[in-house]
């Protein structure tokens, strides 16, 4: 069913289940990624983060999926999982370093995506640049680590999931620095942004989830091992 409004055509939600009556009791922040009404046939970009949400939720099966087989082959193999001479990925400062810097930049990303909503955009450019120089930091260093190490892929199972749970992460990171890349050179067209930031949006909360995925594999690779 459809309504016509002064402002645009709605499509009514006539689903059974009240969702707009639950709707309006969770928090704003999860407001923004629900859709309302079914959506106004102009709002791209409500019904694109809606897209995009269920994009990363489909994601995070995948890393849910490689996690609990890395917390499986563990607790099975808790006697073998290192070979003789091997320690391990270790909790050094360098790593932990490492880890502040990727968590520390969705501090400088939201910052930098609420200053674009606010048409303050060369706030928004130097904030966007700080958060690519932090994914690119984290990525060079997580290659130097990579070199450091004293065990490969093929090193047993220890070698294997590491390099399957980080390689894995690590692709994600770069395609947020990619992202990042695309938006800011977006961002010198002029009135690019005056009518819709999706793609500023969408990459905000992608880089959000990389850095959620980051704290469990943080504490499974590194802590576990401590």
């Amino acid at each position: 069913m459809t309504k016509i409004m002064n402002r645009g055509v709605i499509h009514v939600d006539e689903s059974f289940i009240p969702l707009e009556r639950w709707r309006r009791y969770l928090p704003n922040w999860l407001k923004r990624f629900l859709p309302i009404r079914g959506g106004r046939a102009e709002d791209h970009h409500g019904k694109g983060m809606f897209g995009f949400t269920v994009f990363l939720l489909s994601e995070s099966i995948v890393f849910l999926s490689f996690i609990l087989t890395y917390i499986a082959l563990r607790l099975t193999h808790s006697k073998t999982w290192l070979p003789s001479g091997v320690s391990g990925p270790e909790l050094s400062t360098f790593a932990i370093i490492n880890t502040v810097v990727l968590l520390s930049s969705s501090f400088v990303i939201q910052p930098a995506e609420n200053a674009l909503k606010r048409g303050r955009l060369v706030k928004f450019r130097w904030l966007w640049l700080m958060t690519i120089c932090m994914g690119s930091y984290f990525l060079i260093s997580q290659g130097i680590e990579w070199s450091q190490l004293d065990f490969g892929l093929s090193t047993g199972l220890v070698g294997s999931t590491f390099y399957l749970l980080t390689g894995f992460h690590g692709l994600h990171v770069l395609t947020g620095v990619i992202l990042q890349i695309i938006m800011l050179v977006r961002s010198f067209i002029r009135g690019n942004y005056n009518n819709s930031h999706f793609g500023v949006s969408a990459t905000t909360l992608f880089w959000h989830f990389v850095d959620l995925i980051w704290v469990f594999l943080f504490s499974l690779l590194y802590i576990w091992q401590a």
